[in-house]
Protein backbone atom coordinates (compact mmCIF):
# COMPACT_ATOMS: atom_id res chain seq x y z
CA UNK A 1 0.00 0.00 0.00
CA UNK A 2 1.22 3.49 -0.85
CA UNK A 3 1.95 6.02 1.86
CA UNK A 4 0.35 9.46 1.87
CA UNK A 5 3.55 10.98 0.51
CA UNK A 6 3.81 8.44 -2.28
CA UNK A 7 0.17 9.06 -3.22
CA UNK A 8 0.70 12.83 -3.29
CA UNK A 9 3.83 12.48 -5.43
CA UNK A 10 2.10 10.13 -7.85
CA UNK A 11 -0.88 12.48 -8.26
CA UNK A 12 1.41 15.51 -8.59
CA UNK A 13 3.52 13.74 -11.23
CA UNK A 14 0.36 12.74 -13.13
CA UNK A 15 -0.54 16.45 -13.31
CA UNK A 16 3.03 17.23 -14.43
CA UNK A 17 3.49 19.66 -11.53
CA UNK A 18 6.94 20.43 -10.16
CA UNK A 19 7.30 20.72 -6.40
CA UNK A 20 7.73 24.48 -6.79
CA UNK A 21 4.60 24.86 -8.92
CA UNK A 22 2.62 22.66 -6.52
CA UNK A 23 3.85 24.75 -3.57
CA UNK A 24 2.85 27.94 -5.38
CA UNK A 25 -0.66 26.61 -6.08
CA UNK A 26 -1.01 25.70 -2.41
CA UNK A 27 -0.49 29.29 -1.35
CA UNK A 28 3.24 29.72 -1.40
CA UNK A 29 4.46 26.85 0.74
CA UNK A 30 8.08 25.85 0.47
CA UNK A 31 9.01 23.11 -1.96
CA UNK A 32 11.23 21.67 0.79
CA UNK A 33 8.20 21.21 3.07
CA UNK A 34 6.29 19.42 0.30
CA UNK A 35 9.31 17.26 -0.42
CA UNK A 36 9.33 16.26 3.27
CA UNK A 37 5.62 15.38 2.99
CA UNK A 38 6.29 13.21 -0.05
CA UNK A 39 9.17 11.50 1.76
CA UNK A 40 7.04 10.87 4.86
CA UNK A 41 9.08 13.12 7.15
CA UNK A 42 6.27 15.63 7.72
CA UNK A 43 2.50 15.53 7.50
CA UNK A 44 0.07 18.18 6.29
CA UNK A 45 -2.59 19.73 8.50
CA UNK A 46 -6.26 19.04 7.75
CA UNK A 47 -6.50 22.44 6.06
CA UNK A 48 -3.46 21.79 3.86
CA UNK A 49 -4.67 18.28 3.05
CA UNK A 50 -7.93 19.80 1.74
CA UNK A 51 -5.99 22.28 -0.42
CA UNK A 52 -3.78 19.48 -1.75
CA UNK A 53 -6.83 17.41 -2.64
CA UNK A 54 -8.33 20.35 -4.53
CA UNK A 55 -5.14 21.06 -6.51
CA UNK A 56 -4.59 17.35 -7.23
CA UNK A 57 -8.27 16.91 -8.17
CA UNK A 58 -8.90 14.14 -5.69
CA UNK A 59 -10.72 13.78 -2.38
CA UNK A 60 -9.45 14.33 1.12
CA UNK A 61 -10.73 10.84 1.93
CA UNK A 62 -8.54 9.30 -0.76
CA UNK A 63 -5.48 11.09 0.59
CA UNK A 64 -6.34 10.16 4.18
CA UNK A 65 -6.70 6.51 3.20
CA UNK A 66 -2.93 6.50 2.62
CA UNK A 67 -2.01 8.08 5.98
CA UNK A 68 -0.36 5.21 7.88
CA UNK A 69 0.21 7.10 11.13
CA UNK A 70 -1.45 5.82 14.26
CA UNK A 71 -4.02 8.26 15.64
CA UNK A 72 -2.14 8.49 18.94
CA UNK A 73 -3.94 11.51 20.38
CA UNK A 74 -7.36 10.05 19.56
CA UNK A 75 -6.38 6.71 21.12
CA UNK A 76 -5.19 8.49 24.27
CA UNK A 77 -8.40 10.51 24.47
CA UNK A 78 -10.61 7.44 24.00
CA UNK A 79 -8.64 5.38 26.53
CA UNK A 80 -8.82 8.22 29.07
CA UNK A 81 -12.57 8.67 28.65
CA UNK A 82 -13.41 4.95 28.54
CA UNK A 83 -11.26 2.57 30.62
CA UNK A 84 -12.70 -0.44 28.76
CA UNK A 85 -11.31 0.98 25.51
CA UNK A 86 -7.84 1.03 27.08
CA UNK A 87 -8.31 -2.56 28.23
CA UNK A 88 -9.38 -3.58 24.73
CA UNK A 89 -6.24 -2.00 23.25
CA UNK A 90 -4.04 -3.86 25.74
CA UNK A 91 -5.78 -7.16 24.83
CA UNK A 92 -5.13 -6.51 21.14
CA UNK A 93 -1.44 -6.02 21.90
CA UNK A 94 -1.25 -9.05 24.22
CA UNK A 95 -2.82 -11.33 21.63
CA UNK A 96 -0.58 -9.91 18.89
CA UNK A 97 -3.58 -9.24 16.64
CA UNK A 98 -2.43 -8.29 13.14
CA UNK A 99 -3.46 -5.13 11.35
CA UNK A 100 -5.29 -7.24 8.77
CA UNK A 101 -7.28 -8.95 11.53
CA UNK A 102 -8.25 -5.59 13.04
CA UNK A 103 -9.35 -4.26 9.67
CA UNK A 104 -11.42 -7.39 9.05
CA UNK A 105 -13.05 -7.05 12.49
CA UNK A 106 -13.83 -3.38 11.80
CA UNK A 107 -15.44 -4.32 8.47
CA UNK A 108 -17.58 -7.00 10.13
CA UNK A 109 -18.63 -4.60 12.87
CA UNK A 110 -19.53 -1.96 10.28
CA UNK A 111 -21.63 -4.48 8.35
CA UNK A 112 -23.59 -5.42 11.48
CA UNK A 113 -24.44 -1.77 12.14
CA UNK A 114 -25.81 -1.32 8.60
CA UNK A 115 -28.32 -4.15 8.97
Amino acid sequence: MKTLGQCVKELRDAKDLSLREFAKRLGGLSAAFLSDVELGRRFPSEELLAKMARVLETTVEKLKSHDMRAPVEELKRRAASDPVFGLALRKVLEKDVSADQLIELAKKTGQKKKR
